[in-house]
């Protein structure tokens, strides 16, 4: 079994136990502290894969640490503490990354990654968002990407669905046209 398949079944444990208790929120600002731990002090991650040190002392580091996370959502800690009893602590950066998912999931709110020529205004992006969420039926996160290789217009991704009005696409389907023509 892979790390990710795992991973997701922790996370959708996890997110049950959460959403019984009307704590889903406050578990996924706790695992986003989790992380942040992880990435400002890189020995942790290496401690916790480290086949060298046994689960016991895992957990020992990890009961350690609870306290100082101060997180409000317990199934959280209990699941860090379990992870480390079984030796499972590799699993939390997918398990952050698939709980984040699920969770977005249940709260119908969908990614979608938008590329322009130039940056976009705060009216224009919200202007946007609002059309992507009206068009979707969800809430829409957006992300902005520039790409003056567009030359101008927008693309728009939500999920595998990509709405490209771009105007370097546009020229390229004229040329497509003119080469068919000849």
């Amino acid at each position: 079994m892979t790390t990710r398949t795992s991973a997701t079944r922790y996370a959708r444990a996890l997110l049950d136990v959460l959403l019984k208790e009307s704590t889903a929120e406050q578990g996924a600002q706790d695992l986003v502290q989790v992380s942040a731990l992880l990435q400002q002090f890189p020995e942790l991650p290496r401690a916790f894969t480290n086949p060298a040190i046994p689960a016991a002392r895992k957990r020992a580091l990890v009961a350690a640490l609870l306290p100082k996370l101060s997180l409000s959502a317990a199934p959280v800690g209990k699941l860090l503490l379990m992870l480390a009893e079984r030796d499972r602590l590799v699993l939390l950066p997918d398990l952050i990354a698939v709980f984040q998912e699920r969770l977005e999931e249940f709260q119908q709110v969908v990614r979608a990654e938008v590329t322009t020529a130039e940056p976009l205004a705060a009216d224009r992006l919200s202007t946007l968002q609002q059309r992507l969420a009206q068009a979707t039926g969800r809430t829409v996160k957006v992300t902005t990407k520039v790409d003056p290789a567009i030359i101008g217009g927008m693309k728009a991704q939500i999920g595998s669905t990509v709405y490209d009005g771009s105007i370097a696409t546009q020229l390229e389907g004229f040329r497509e046209k003119l080469e068919s023509a000849v």
